[in-house]
């Protein structure tokens, strides 16, 4: 017997909740990257804490871990996307503000309903197209293109690599969703992120002891840091573990776009916590994307 969905309301109030918590992981990171925290050593932290979790869950619930060979292969692939799209991210947070980076990688839907079509799938319809393009001028804004052209703004070598990481994690991100719907949906979403933040951690572990990213396990230098990669993980470990506890009840098909403020809470925490202020076309550009976003995900 399926559980008993939430009152709309409620089921928004706990998304926007566990969006927040994402966004105040993000936030954590930075100032974990501030005090010398390696960027290998959070993402170990983050996919080490939420896949101990995920574990449990999958012992509670006694899920199967009998998958075929092409299953694991897929598995495989997601789980390596996911590490490259946390590398993205966590490069792109560590250079340049934390909301700017989250409106950024929030460009996957677009991304992801592309690639859907370049692959045989439907093609957008027209007024998803106007939708993605209105999304594209709210990128401009928020990446205060028109001020950097005309030589207002700094355009210097962090800013262009935070929105080249911000990008590719939004790329990546899109080809793993596109995975997740094409080649895994079958399997149960507690065992598909178990499996993947397996390989998350496992793929960090090795490219830290390899030493291809120096400094990539370095602890941090003050107790600011500890305390913000004890945040880290416990926002995004608690935030992750909660969406699946409670995702029978939430209602995901109606409620999901709620997720999307995730960006609005990265720019508001970004400005209390780390004084990242944008400025006012910036943050009108964001409201677009993000609502923008939010049009395309009831549509969908």
């Amino acid at each position: 017997m399926s559980a008993t969905p939430f009152p709309r309301h409620i089921a928004a109030l706990i998304l926007a909740t566990l969006a927040c918590s994402f966004a105040g992981n993000h936030i954590a990171a930075r100032i974990a990257f501030d005090h010398d925290t390696g960027l290998l050593m959070a993402m170990l932290c983050r996919s080490g804490g939420t896949l101990l979790v995920l574990a449990a869950l999958v012992l509670w619930q006694r899920d199967s871990l009998r998958l075929s060979r092409t299953t694991w292969g897929w598995q495989l692939v997601l789980g390596l996307l996911i590490a490259v799209q946390s590398f993205c991210i966590y490069s792109a947070v560590a250079r340049i503000p934390v909301g700017l980076a989250l409106l950024v990688v929030n460009l996957s839907p677009i991304l992801l309903a592309l690639l859907t079509w370049a692959l045989g799938g439907a093609a957008p319809s027209g007024r998803a197209a106007m939708i993605m393009g209105l999304i594209l001028f709210g990128l401009v804004l928020v990446l205060d293109v028109p001020a950097r052209l005309s030589g207002e703004a700094q355009l210097d070598a962090r800013w262009i690599e935070g929105v080249l990481f911000s990008l590719t994690a939004a790329g990546v991100f899109a080809v793993a969703l596109w995975i997740t719907e094409h080649r895994l949906s079958v399997m149960p979403g507690r065992v598909r992120s178990m499996l993947t933040m397996a390989v998350v951690f496992s793929a960090s572990a090795l490219a830290g002891a390899s030493g291809a990213l120096p400094g990539g396990l370095g602890l941090p230098n003050a107790a600011a840091g500890w305390v913000a990669l004890a945040c880290l993980v416990l926002l995004y470990g608690t935030a992750f573990s909660m969406l699946f506890i409670l995702m029978p009840r939430l209602d995901i098909a109606r409620n999901a776009p709620v997720m999307n403020m995730e960006p609005v809470a990265g720019m508001l925490l970004g400005w209390l916590v780390l004084g990242q202020l944008l400025g006012p076309l910036q943050v009108l550009g964001g409201l677009i994307v993000v609502g923008g976003i939010v049009l395309l995900a009831y549509r969908r």
